[in-house]
């Protein structure tokens, strides 16, 4: 299974094509560093939550765009010893010249536990975001890859949930406070991949009704008012 970088950006809209650009000029150097996949997700049906939002998650301002977006590598090892190139460099990038604000970049590494479908080309991705107890692992995984069986049935093409391994602390925005996830919870970082929107929406319509897409048991796995979610349309996948 893959290991995830997972990220939420805030960009301004009037600058789409200008981090479009700005990621897929990036593609090379990642794949140099050893990742197979960079995914670029832009926001399409993001809603506002009661508690969080993946606006709240980056502080998004009015006129901004929320992006959900991952680096696939083969190991968590071939991941930490990017990161760690990475950083070296840094220091000689000009973060003024990025088309997003990066201080409010939310970011974190996660191991897959459920990755079911192919890899592809989707035409559009549900992502999301749950703070889990951590004693829970076993049980999230189990409901998850029954889950999994339940959106391929409905037309998705990848199922990929993932757990939080690496989740720093951040000083503006970071995924613990994106979900206001407490000292015992992780967080589990999730997308579907769908041939289309059409697709993802009537899938959907009869998701909602299959048991399968609902935790077993008295105790919830997760609450659900601290769940953020939003469905995203690729603009880079490489």
């Amino acid at each position: 299974m893959v290991y995830v970088e997972g990220f939420i950006v805030a960009v301004p809209a009037a600058n789409k094509e200008a981090y479009r650009k700005h990621a897929i000029e990036a593609v090379p150097y990642f794949k140099g560093l050893g990742a197979t996949r960079l995914v670029e997700c832009w926001g399409d049906d993001v809603p506002d939550g009661k508690l969080t939002d993946f606006r709240r998650a980056v502080k998004a301002r009015p006129d901004e765009v929320v992006l959900f977006s991952w680096v696939e590598y083969p190991s968590k090892q071939v991941r930490d010893a990017a990161n760690e190139k990475m950083k070296v460099e840094a220091k000689d990038h000009d973060m003024a010249s990025m088309p997003f604000d990066g201080q409010r970049m939310v970011y974190g590494g996660f191991s897959v536990l459920v990755e079911d479908g192919g890899i592809g080309k989707p035409g559009y991705v549900d992502g999301t975001v749950l703070p889990i107890p951590a004693g829970r692992k076993d049980a999230f995984r189990a409901w998850a890859a029954k889950a999994a069986a339940a959106l391929e049935e409905h037309g998705a093409v990848r199922v990929v949930d993932a757990w939080g391994d690496d989740v720093p602390d951040g000083k503006v925005t970071d995924f613990k406070g994106a979900v206001q996830a407490t000292t015992d919870e992780k967080v589990a970082y999730c997308w579907v991949e769908w041939p289309s929107k059409d697709v993802r929406d009537k899938g959907w319509e009869k998701l909602m009704a299959d048991p399968r897409m609902h935790p077993d048991g008295n105790e919830p796995l997760f609450d659900g008012k601290r769940m953020i979610y939003g469905g995203f349309a690729p603009i880079v996948d490489l």
